[in-house]
């Protein structure tokens, strides 16, 4: 079967507009929640059928000014409006390597520079690649702590270590979502998702929602058994040696209640560490 995920994308965002935001009139009885093809087809200035045959897969390469008034039309975000464009091959494509899944080691030193503060690098694929002591003591509840969406839809510990845990899950899928559009062809990537897909019916449906949102900044709130409840914010950051790796750098209030839980988190692995270097 082909994949029609161009198609799919504008669907899911038809859906969740309504006429009366949209600037048109509501007639007639509705059989699909969201604008018609034909609403959307005249917000973008083109023509029903043509419009119809990009939803449903028989015409995939818009030209970048139709794609500029779908997102218009659509009132997508910078993130989506991105991700369109993406999907239909209207930004330069050319060569680029696949990315790597390994860090170098100075990314590494500079982890291990934050003492205080959980830090970490993301792979595309959200994958874990290099974590700090802290960042590895903030994630000890997890079995393992090797992919962010892995650990939040098929690990138990997520549900009570996320506070709301359907607001982390949302971000994540989203994460990813925005990820198939930057490297669609990106192996892990794919494999990820099917099999999230596959084992998680939280996960497909939040993936079939076509939620794009790109891991930048935000406050979290989680509750780590051995310290507690922790408010956090996290700063996301480019490794421009290193295409479609991010650093992730979580912070606390300082002076706070989740700061100090920081620093007894802190002690507590740097005390497990310690006595488990004097057993070897």
């Amino acid at each position: 079967m082909t994949s029609n995920e161009l198609g799919d994308f504008l669907r899911a965002h038809r859906a969740r507009l309504r006429p009366g935001p949209a600037g048109l009139p509501s007639w007639g009885r509705r059989r699909v929640p969201g604008l018609r093809r034909e609403e959307v087809a005249v917000l973008a200035g083109v023509n029903t059928d043509y419009y119809a045959r990009l939803e449903q897969g028989r015409e995939r390469n818009p030209s970048p000014q139709v794609v500029e008034a779908l997102c218009g039309a659509l009132r997508m975000d910078d993130d989506a409006r991105d991700h369109l464009y993406r999907l239909a091959h209207a930004v330069p494509a050319g060569p680029r390597p696949g990315p790597r899944e390994t860090t170098d080691a100075a990314l590494r030193r500079l982890l291990d520079g934050y003492a205080t503060t959980p830090a970490f690098v993301l792979g595309p694929a959200l994958d874990l690649l290099a974590l700090n002591p802290l960042a590895r003591a903030l994630f000890s509840p997890f079995e393992r702590a090797d992919n962010l969406a892995r650990m939040t839809f098929l690990d138990p510990a997520a549900r009570t270590f996320h506070t709301p845990w359907q607001r982390a899950a949302e971000a994540t899928a989203a994460a990813l979502r925005q990820a198939t559009g930057l490297d669609p062809h990106y192996p892990r990537l794919r494999e990820l998702v099917a099999a999230l897909r596959e084992s998680c019916p939280e996960f497909a449906a939040l993936w079939d929602a076509q939620i794009v949102r790109a891991k930048t900044g935000a406050d979290k709130e989680i509750h780590h058994p051995e310290v507690g409840r922790l408010s956090l914010t996290y700063q996301t950051f480019d490794v421009r040696g290193a295409p479609g790796q991010q650093l992730v750098i979580y912070h606390a209030e300082p002076g706070g209640r989740s700061a100090h839980a920081l620093t007894l988190l802190g002690s507590l692995d740097a005390t497990r560490r310690r006595a488990a270097g004097a057993d070897r």
